[in-house]
């Protein structure tokens, strides 16, 4: 290459970064004023701006500050922050980071919902905070059940909520499933969907980590699992009507003289002194330690006995006892006679099937709450938190709800709350189910809530809705 064709390529060169400072420069947006207006329903900030940049929103401090980052933007106001007299809107600052993005920080009171937008003609960037809004989305999942999806903000703060509202006459049958189809261990809600081929499904019982449910469940007229006093429950009847109410459990076994022993509980942990009653819905076996004697009942005869870890077929019970139950249980041999009673009350006995859970919420339309009588802790009684409930309304549609809690966009309820929430949605009777992170709604195979772990708990039993 010449001299002159060395000449002429760098002058080619020369032009091109010219040409891109040039296009660079083009680039760069410049904010010419920022202001604000007030309203009862929401706060505007809107920027001046010859070119609308891209831009980037975000929160932080669980939702009570707002970032925008707008890259290569310069702030040609000398403006610092916005002097906002507000109840929500704290401070509005804004600071130059990474040389050339403008960052605008929005610190609030509380969680509030934002909407953005940008104009032209001239040239406007603004962010919405609004104070107080109720959005209802409104899906048809199939004839007979709507998904409403609830999001609201006031001086609570922000709720997410999901409801299913089932129509009662519609082609659909509402029933309690297990983990894996037993007691014994967990699954997440939308395995227990896709497995039982539910059209959707919430999570239900109280559980222990082994699995094992902490409450009354029945299921196709068998109960599978028991708690020691009356709580809220919600019900099946035989003619596909839903209800809810308080179920009590009491049970005895009965020797052929005539000696009556008392059911400690259903598929559960043997304690000491205690009889418990394991059938096919536990496991495979009654997983029992080698302390106590079982005996393998069918059609109210004895028809083996074993030390402990007795095999569980369909059609057997087997009466596991320890300590004073055994001593009692002693003389009972092969072939004789053990009749098994359990009562549930006149109203339940012939509910096919049932899960029992509380505290109630509504009774006949109104707030009723049964904390203290059914002696829930703390964990469930108090505060706000993700939560799960059951609802009928007066013409006997079921509503399921899943409230989200614990994250930005949703605070949860409290339970006199999820109460007031409920009947707000049509209910008049309803029940809470289990809450926190097991709370979860699955509609065809797809999660559609925020659990507030993160991802789906494994849970010991759901509540799912089949096509008949």
């Amino acid at each position: 290459m010449n001299f002159f064709s060395k000449r002429i390529v760098a002058f080619v060169i020369m032009l091109l970064l010219i040409s891109q400072i040039a296009f660079a420069a083009s680039l760069q947006s410049n904010i010419t004023g920022i202001r604000f207006s007030q309203k009862a329903e929401a706060v505007r900030i809107v920027f001046d701006i010859d070119a609308v940049p891209t831009y980037n929103v975000s929160t932080t401090n669980n939702g009570v500050s707002i970032i925008i980052d707008m890259p290569n933007t310069v702030n040609n106001t000398s403006l610092e922050n916005l002097a906002i007299n507000d109840d929500l809107v704290q401070s509005v600052t804004f600071a130059a980071i990474n040389k050339d993005t403008l960052r605008t920080t929005i610190t609030l009171s509380r969680n509030a919902g934002y909407k953005v937008n940008k104009l032209a003609s001239p040239n406007r960037f603004y962010i919405d905070i609004i104070k107080n809004s109720d959005q209802k989305i409104v899906d048809e999942v199939a004839p007979g059940i709507k998904h409403i999806t609830l999001v609201r903000s006031n001086e609570k703060g922000m709720l997410t909520a999901n409801f299913l509202d089932i129509d009662g006459t519609a082609n659909f049958q509402l029933r309690p499933v297990l983990a894996n189809d037993v007691i014994a261990g967990r699954e997440s809600l939308s395995s227990m969907a896709l497995h039982n081929n539910a059209l959707a499904a919430i999570n239900a019982s109280y559980f222990a980590p082994s699995g094992e449910i902490l409450g009354l469940t029945k299921i196709d007229n068998t109960i599978v699992s028991t708690t020691y006093l009356a709580r809220g429950a919600f019900g099946i009847q035989t003619n596909g009507k839903p209800m809810i109410g308080q179920v009590d459990y009491s049970g005895v076994v009965t020797l052929a003289n005539g000696m009556s022993i008392p059911i400690s509980g259903v598929n559960c942990e043997r304690g000491e002194d205690n009889l418990v009653l394991y059938n096919s819905y536990f496991d495979s076996s009654t997983k029992t330690n080698e302390y106590g004697i079982e005996y393998v009942v069918k059609n109210g005869t004895v028809i083996a006995i074993n030390q402990n870890d007795s095999p569980l077929d369909a059609g057997t019970i087997v009466v596991s006892a320890h300590g004073t139950s055994k001593d009692k249980l002693a003389n009972v041999k092969i072939g004789d006679k053990l009749k098994i009673n359990e009562n549930l009350g006149q109203n339940w006995n012939q509910v096919p099937q049932i899960m029992g859970v509380g505290p109630l919420l509504l009774k006949n339309n109104s707030v009723y709450l049964t904390t203290k009588e059914e002696e829930f802790g703390p964990d469930v009684a108090s505060g706000r938190a993700p939560r799960t409930a059951v609802g009928i309304t007066k013409d006997s549609h079921v509503i399921l709800a899943v409230v989200d809690g614990r994250q930005t966009n949703s605070i949860g309820c409290t339970l006199s709350e999820m109460a007031v929430l409920m009947q707000e949605m049509g209910a008049v009777d309803a029940v809470n189910f289990d809450g926190g992170g097991s709370s979860e709604m699955v509609i065809k195979n797809e999660v559609a809530n925020r659990p507030s772990d993160g991802s789906e708990r494994k849970v010991g039993a759901a509540l799912v809705v089949l096509s008949k």
